[in-house]
């Protein structure tokens, strides 16, 4: 997967995630060229899609500047939770007895939140598909798979690392939502209302 085009990453993990962590594993990047070729592509795509659906859709009564600022929102808080999510991933993997470098735990989070960035993309649009989003759980079978190719933990610790992921995953998604929804919500309400 050296220098494809999103699209070919994003088919080629979705389609067959065990062979494409095999090409992943023999050419390990950093975790800036994953997040410059992988994240933030994924992550503008979905920021505009929240910024459209907001304007077109949802806050119809509030100005344009709401919806930019929900844009923003989106971005910061799936960028935050991508990043923090593989900092704590590395950090408690020897509580796992694992050995995992930030490349590595960055490359795994990136790619198994694709299917969620993917469905955020549609539901953020066309906020009536709020039910897409439960396909994004197919990112845990691709953090599983990329888990055994990447980390061959034993057998013992696959399922606990997994959870664990989904679980920090999970809290920083929420904490950082809120805590952006209230600096958002009162930032507009008090300079441009």
């Amino acid at each position: 997967m050296t220098d494809k085009l999103l699209p070919f990453k994003i088919k080629e993990i979705i389609s067959d995630p065990v062979k494409t962590w095999n090409s992943i594993d023999s050419e390990i990047k950093s975790a800036g060229e994953t997040g410059n070729r992988l994240i933030i592509p994924l992550l503008l795509l979905v920021s505009l899609a929240a910024i459209a659906g907001s304007l077109l859709f949802t806050n119809s009564q509030l100005s344009a500047i709401y919806s930019v600022f929900i844009g923003i929102k989106c971005f910061l808080v799936f960028f935050i939770t991508i990043y923090a999510t593989a900092f704590i991933l590395k950090a408690i993997a020897s509580q796992f007895e694992l050995r995992i470098s930030y490349d590595i735990s960055i490359m795994l989070i990136a790619y198994s939140v694709v299917p969620l960035l993917l469905c955020q993309f549609l539901s953020r649009f066309f906020e009536s598909l709020l039910f897409v989003n439960i396909l994004a759980l197919y990112g845990l079978y691709i953090f599983w798979a990329g888990m055994e190719n990447l980390l061959k933990p034993p057998s013992n610790r696959k399922v606990p690392l997994l959870i664990a992921a989904a679980v920090i995953f999970t809290v920083i998604y929420i904490a950082a939502n809120f805590i952006f929804t209230i600096i958002i919500d009162r930032g507009y309400f008090i300079f441009f209302s």
